[in-house]
């Protein structure tokens, strides 16, 4: 059996709508979808989101855009959130997806962190620019794949990227969650 290691291919929008993620994000960790791949932790790998902690104006960022006719800059504070205890089996990183025009959006990453083999403790993830409360996300782990301490964010093919998701069966290591 192939299993689907891609984010785009288990939340594209015919697999997972607008109005279930909104209308049940509660048990979207327990929700099943036509592809037959369910969120939430997995007996080796977990996310505990259930103490998330954020902490404003955490770090300021700047962001530089250069055209070839203008130069931008744009200021701002970040948020940090903190998620107490993350598990994986093997190096990887813990990355974070917004949820844009109201359903998740596996094309973009809003923040990730390292997190090394084993249990790891208080694995902040800072977003820039800061989200407002209730902003949601998809929080999930994707492996080290070549083993380069890189987050190697590139898709390979429509589905997959480098750094694939961590999946234990059909269950993708993964939440919805929204930003306290």
């Amino acid at each position: 059996m192939k299993a689907l290691m891609g984010f785009r291919a288990a939340f594209g929008g015919a697999v997972l709508t607008a109005a279930m993620v909104i209308g049940a994000v509660a048990n979207a960790q327990e929700e099943s979808n036509p592809s037959g791949i369910t969120l939430g932790n997995g007996e080796s790998n977990w996310i505990k989101v259930d103490d998330l902690t954020r902490a404003d104006n955490s770090r300021t960022y700047t962001e530089q855009r250069i055209t070839q006719d203008r130069a931008y800059v744009r200021r701002g504070d970040g948020t940090t959130l903190t998620f107490s205890e993350v598990h994986i089996e093997g190096d990887g990183w813990l990355v974070m997806h917004p949820f844009i025009d109201g359903a998740p959006n596996g094309d973009y990453v809003a923040g990730y962190s390292f997190v090394e083999g084993g249990t790891n403790k208080d694995v902040s993830i800072t977003l820039n620019p800061a989200p407002d409360s209730g902003d949601m996300y998809i929080v999930m782990l994707h492996s080290d794949s070549n083993a380069d301490g890189v987050f190697d964010f590139v898709f390979v093919d429509d589905t997959n990227v480098e750094d694939r998701a961590v999946f234990e069966g059909n269950q993708m290591i993964a939440h919805v969650i929204a930003v306290p």
